[in-house]
């Protein structure tokens, strides 16, 4: 056991501090960076603003007009005949001619003037559309706002596996590193050996093989570090030519089991379920806005007229109410709020089924994390008997009881080891992350 622990923390070092940028400054530079986020948030501020717009329905609605005047004729011009009042005189006795009486009068009336009005009017009752517009604007808004928080999710787990892949690579050069310098080694002693004729120049080309093969190793390993270094950047925003990352390898490694929760608390907890049951929501305000729109609508209201349309100034104020019923509404609102109500229940029965495939999801990622836990305890096991492997070659070779070839496989076999327990680790974190934002957690607040 103690050896064990010995390995342990030779191979899981803690976080030291050095130049670069650590796992939580990377994350809080992809916030600022991201345009998933970015247009998110702009996003959120177009729902909010549209919430401000609809409330706005809740005060009077307030219209003016004016127009002036000037026409080439008269709008009125008509001439009044007075044939019938003349007949009326000469039936009485009297001569309409001698009277003086014309046979028609020109009338020409409204050659210019002005007209101006004001009104406010006051919604009264709207079938609940005011309302449940502006509940159904505030829901929009809510689900914004759980939107940034799947995009800033969405970049978290970008950025954890992009800095644990580098992580798990640069574990890889320190295995390589060990590696050379033990061939290095070998490589002395064998060339004495072959000089002094007590071995073939075969097992120095074997070692130089496997020298070679560490190199080519290398050259992978450093190209994949450049690249995930490029990911990381591309995503934080960060330069790629001043850019390191300030860890020195995987920390040690936490039991999942103190980072457990029930499947049902975490889909409580969890962004999906929270777009779900707005969904929800939104279906049943929709319905009872399609139920407003088919009843009668009511308002109040106030206004000013002004005109001067024969040459006086005429001003005066009103008071009205409108009732407005859509009748011809009716023949097909029926079918409008009989869809409303089928799409809420079908609203809620995909609510139903999605929970329950994400209680499936969060135990299956749970699962996963178990198994990347066991894979790095049996990744110790093997470093720990790899070694004791290799230790007992080394004693075996330099007494002549075993071959170069043992010797070198023995060493392979301790490099396998050290990178299937890097392989666990990355797998672990990166595993890490998906359970917590499956249970409705920020990945990086387990690091």
């Amino acid at each position: 056991m103690k050896k064990l622990l010995y390995i342990l923390l030779l191979f899981c070092p803690v976080l030291v501090v050095a130049q670069g940028y650590t796992l939580e400054q990377c994350i809080n530079m992809a916030f600022k960076n991201s345009y998933d986020i970015k247009n998110s948030r702009l996003d959120y501020e177009m729902a909010d603003q549209t919430k401000k717009e609809v409330f706005t329905k809740y005060f009077p609605s307030i219209s003016a007009a004016g127009m002036a005047f000037d026409a080439s004729e008269y709008l009125i011009n008509e001439n009044i005949d007075l044939s019938p009042v003349g007949k009326i005189l000469a039936g009485m006795g009297y001569d309409p001619i001698a009277l003086g009486l014309p046979s028609s009068i020109p009338v020409q009336m409204i050659k210019n003037g002005a007209i101006g009005f004001v009104s406010a009017t006051q919604p009264v009752f709207a079938g609940g559309q005011i309302i449940n517009g502006n509940k159904l604007a505030k829901v929009g808004r809510d689900v914004s706002k759980l939107k940034i928080t799947l995009s800033e999710n969405e970049v978290i787990s970008k950025t954890e596996e992009y800095f644990w892949q580098i992580v798990s690579l640069k574990e890889k050069l320190k295995t390589l590193d060990v590696a050379d310098t033990q061939l290095a080694e070998l490589n002395k002693k064998v060339k004495a050996a072959v000089s002094a004729g007590l071995t073939t120049r075969n097992d120095l080309l074997r070692v130089e093989l496997q020298q070679q093969n560490m190199e080519s190793n290398r050259i992978k390993v450093d190209n994949g570090i450049k690249i995930y270094k490029l990911l990381l950047c591309n995503i934080t925003g960060a330069a790629v030519d001043s850019f390191d990352i300030a860890i020195s390898g995987f920390p040690i490694v936490k039991d999942p089991l103190e980072y457990y929760i029930s499947a049902e608390q975490g889909i409580e907890g969890r962004t999906e379920n929270q777009l779900l049951e707005k969904g929800v929501k939104a279906a049943s305000l929709q319905y009872k806005m399609a139920i407003g729109k088919n009843m009668p609508t009511v308002a109040a209201g106030a206004g000013y007229i002004y005109q001067n349309l024969l040459e006086k100034d005429v001003n005066f104020g009103m008071i009205f109410a409108t009732v407005s019923v859509p009748i011809s509404s009716w023949w097909g609102g029926s079918h409008a709020i009989k869809r409303e109500k089928y799409n809420e229940i079908k609203t809620e029965n995909q609510r139903k089924d999605m929970r329950k495939m994400m209680a499936v999801d969060i135990e299956s990622k749970w699962n996963i994390l178990q198994e990347s836990y066991l894979q790095i305890r049996i990744a110790l096991k093997s470093i720990e008997s790899a070694t004791e492997n290799l230790h007992i070659s080394c004693d075996y070779y330099n007494a002549g009881t075993v071959s170069l070839a043992d010797l070198l496989e023995a060493q392979t076999l301790l490099q396998q080891g050290r990178d299937q327990y890097t392989n666990a680790c990355t797998t672990y974190y990166v595993k890490l992350s998906a359970y917590m934002q499956a249970t409705g957690r920020y990945p990086h607040a387990a690091n």
